[in-house]
């Protein structure tokens, strides 16, 4: 397999070393769950699930390549922007376009109904995207995705304990705003469900727009 080679550009939603983590207070919320001890209203997206700080000073420090920030992550997400550069994801009359791990193996209709953490990307992204994101390297699939919806967060589990405040656990996981378990998270990551897809190639797709 070829070896990646490391990023030249940082990524848009990548964190960076110069943003540090918000080191909040964690307690129980009035109504169950979790909440921060100085809450402020926009630790709380609109459906009322609370997120996980991080400073804002992108390009301070060097990326860290292995983290998301969650601020522009989310933001990515609700707008459909392109993870690598942060400006519109390429769409056309298929849908927005996603780079995607080819799992296609996994089930019937992949990646119909995939959940994704992952934002799409605008073409010229995409064409840098799948030589140098380790996780697509040699695994990727182009896809073009009509309907997506905005369904779950993905983040840190927390739990009631006998002490008389919320246990942070080790479990991370995708949570569906539809569940009660809402209440126990501290997102990190918007997620999509994607639907009425369309597999493509993305070299073809890159002449058509050249």
């Amino acid at each position: 397999m070829k070896t990646p080679t490391r990023p030249e550009t940082a990524p848009f939603i990548t964190a960076w070393s110069g943003e540090q983590p918000q080191q909040r207070t964690v307690v129980y919320a009035g109504r169950g769950g979790i909440a921060f001890a100085d809450e402020r209203p926009e630790d709380r997206d609109q459906y009322g699930v609370l997120w996980n700080g991080r400073a804002m000073a992108p390009g301070t420090g060097h990326p860290l390549y292995g983290d998301v920030h969650p601020l522009r992550q989310r933001h990515a997400m609700q707008h459909l922007l392109c993870q690598v550069c942060g400006g519109p994801a390429d769409r056309d009359e298929r849908g927005a376009l996603w780079l995607l791990e080819d799992n296609r193996s996994d089930w019937t209709g992949c990646p119909n109904d995939l959940l994704t953490t992952h934002p799409p990307l605008c073409l010229p992204c995409a064409s840098t995207a799948v030589t140098q994101c380790p996780h697509l390297t040699g695994n990727a699939v182009a896809v073009r995705v009509r309907d997506s919806d905005v369904c779950a967060v993905y983040g840190r589990i927390w739990s009631t304990s006998a002490c008389g405040r919320p246990v942070r656990t080790a479990v991370k996981d995708v949570v569906p705003y539809s569940t009660m378990a809402t209440r126990w998270v501290l997102a990190g990551q918007l997620v999509r469900a994607l639907n009425h897809c369309t597999l493509l190639d993305l070299q073809h797709e890159l002449k058509r727009s050249s």
